[in-house]
């Protein structure tokens, strides 16, 4: 797979496609970043963007993940101690699911130095309110009742990308107003616009409605849960026989054949016997046609994931306690 190919599967948009083709023929490793408020326990809707960054290594760009300690704290997501604990468990789940090779940085690394609070500054001159609150809408937990604190937060951010020297912005698509802010604004502190790339979001497992959230916690499949609760949750979770917001049908195209290239479904032989499937849209075709039942890919699903989590359970990294 060519290294364009690779930077861009299973994404939903890149802004701009031309500008990542010339970036690429300019610059032999370019830098990407995505940055991880450290709020709640990792879950699998973190993973595809984490597997993107697993993507982006091995196309060869110099990958870094911000743990943006400063950034929870803004959202109100907890207290500075309990933050601090939250950010070696972030780092360590990342690390367990294969990012092992990215530079990890805080930002409190960084966020209080003052050429970046210039900047920060600087970009409160160039921003209206109105934008701001805007670009914080799928973020902030209460937008209706949003702090100062949360209009200070997408400006960070924008910082953030001069300040780590990112050639390109990875994100889920929940980052994508802030972004597009940042392409508009750095060429003002005297940055280049950052490629920015787009990983989707997946459907709660309680089907639409929703995104998965850690907030949220019948939503999400946690990623060092154990296996009997892995089971449980798959086979409660929604799946039509339809491709449109179906969190099973995501999980097989955004976590287990990126990482696997197959999903193997056991059942009788009265069924039809056991199936090895190599691409997901072949899984998808036979789904639709009511080839595949349901039940029978949720059991398949649920052990690809027990397989592929299974770094973090071997680690034993545990969650926390709950902030004060």
């Amino acid at each position: 797979m060519l290294p364009i190919e690779l930077i861009t599967r299973n994404t939903e948009e890149t802004v701009t496609s031309e500008e990542l083709t010339s970036l690429l023929k300019k610059k032999k490793n370019p830098v990407t970043y995505c940055g991880y408020e450290v709020s709640g326990p990792v879950h699998i809707g973190t993973l595809v963007a984490i597997s993107k960054q697993i993507d982006l290594q091995a196309a060869g760009l110099d990958v870094k993940v911000l743990l943006a300690d400063v950034h929870t704290y803004l959202n109100k997501k907890g207290s500075e101690d309990w933050i601090d604990e939250m950010a070696e468990y972030w780092k360590s789940c990342i690390i367990s699911l294969g990012l092992k090779k990215a530079e990890f940085v805080r930002g409190t690394d960084f966020e209080f130095d003052r050429d970046y609070v210039h900047d920060v500054l600087s970009l409160g001159l160039l921003t209206t309110l109105n934008r701001a609150t805007r670009s914080m809408q799928e973020i902030a937990r209460d937008i209706e009742h949003s702090m100062v604190s949360q209009m200070i937060y997408p400006l960070m951010q924008i910082a953030d990308i001069k300040h780590l020297n990112v050639d390109i912005a990875c994100g889920g698509m929940e980052q994508r107003k802030i972004h597009m802010l940042a392409r508009e604004t750095l060429p003002q502190i005297g940055y280049s616009k950052p490629v920015c790339i787009h990983t989707p979001l997946l459907v709660s497992l309680q089907g639409p409605g929703g995104k998965m959230s850690s907030s949220k916690p019948e939503t999400i499949i946690a990623v060092n849960e154990k296996p009997e609760k892995i089971k449980k949750k798959i086979l409660k979770a929604y799946c039509p026989i339809e491709s449109k917001d179906n969190p099973i049908l995501q999980i097989c195209e955004f976590l287990i054949f990126p990482g696997t290239n197959e999903l193997e479904i056991k059942r009788p032989d009265k069924f039809g016997g056991d199936l090895i499937y190599k691409s997901y849209d072949e899984l998808e075709k036979q789904f639709l046609e009511k080839k595949l039942h349901p039940m029978d890919l949720k059991n398949a699903v649920s052990a690809a994931l027990i397989e592929l989590l299974s770094p973090v359970r071997a680690a034993e990294i545990t969650l926390p306690s709950s902030q004060p």
